[in-house]
């Protein structure tokens, strides 16, 4: 698909429906991460939030054979990390990414945690992502271009004197996962694809203290920064409203 997915009212309440859900079993692992609990354990929580509501199924599971409802990626792990037997420590920062499917619609969004005390580099990371996701936010109606969250995005980041992980996007989702358009976390106003009303995009910096730069773990999922910096994530799934934007999860 290279075109905008245009969501139909009864869409849209199904999107809000599975956003909710998501917004919810996010905040469920943010009140989990501690030190001690294994990224399996939360997995295995998110997966049983997911599936108490009827009809909703973790969006993640099987996706080009994904075997996880989380993504759990901690410290240099920027996206992909599956969960397993590691022990959160304090100190450590993890990424909970996680979609939710309902009605046949996806919806995709994560937050970064710190786990216990973190420091003050750490702090700043995630201070500095969450907000370059608000500022994207704010920039969001019908008639914005791709280019300006992209710019947005990277101004926040780089302004703060942290880096972008330029090979990882945001994109459009809805009937798929990932589709039309992508999001690039940088870029310059003006440019790109022109948003319509009622589509949805997911938009997600991916920030980290070093350089720019990725490689794959063993597991052949797991990306993680190529210097080993710290690296966090933001993501919302957003619909594009005639004066402004929703949040959807």
């Amino acid at each position: 698909m290279s075109s905008f997915q245009i969501f139909t009212p009864k869409e849209i309440t199904s999107l809000r429906h599975a956003g909710k859900i998501l917004a919810e079993c996010l905040e469920l692992m943010g009140s989990l991460v501690a030190p001690g609990i294994t990224t399996k354990e939360l997995d295995r929580a998110a997966e049983e939030f997911i599936r108490k509501h009827d009809g909703a199924t973790p969006a993640f599971m099987g996706y080009h054979g994904y075997p996880a409802t989380l993504c759990t990626s901690v410290n240099e792990q920027c996206v992909h990390g599956l969960p397993g037997d590691r022990v959160l420590e304090e100190g450590d920062i993890i990424s909970t990414d996680c979609g939710v499917l309902y009605n046949d619609l996806f919806t995709d969004a994560c937050r970064t945690y710190g786990v216990g005390n973190i420091s003050k580099d750490a702090k700043h990371l995630l201070t500095v992502t969450e907000q370059a996701l608000k500022d994207a936010v704010g920039v969001i109606k019908a008639g914005t271009k791709v280019g300006d969250i992209s710019a947005t995005v990277q101004g926040t980041v780089e302004g703060a004197g942290l880096s972008i992980v330029s090979a990882l996007t945001g994109h459009g989702l809805g009937k798929t996962l990932h589709q039309f358009p992508d999001v690039p976390n940088y870029g310059e106003k003006g440019t790109g694809p022109k948003l319509p009303a009622n589509t949805i995009i997911a938009v997600e910096p991916i920030v980290c203290t070093g350089k720019d730069g990725i490689k794959e773990a063993d597991d052949n999922w797991t990306i993680t920064t190529k210097d080993g910096s710290l690296s966090a994530h933001f993501e919302h799934t957003l619909l594009v409203l005639e004066n402004g934007v929703e949040i959807i999860a």
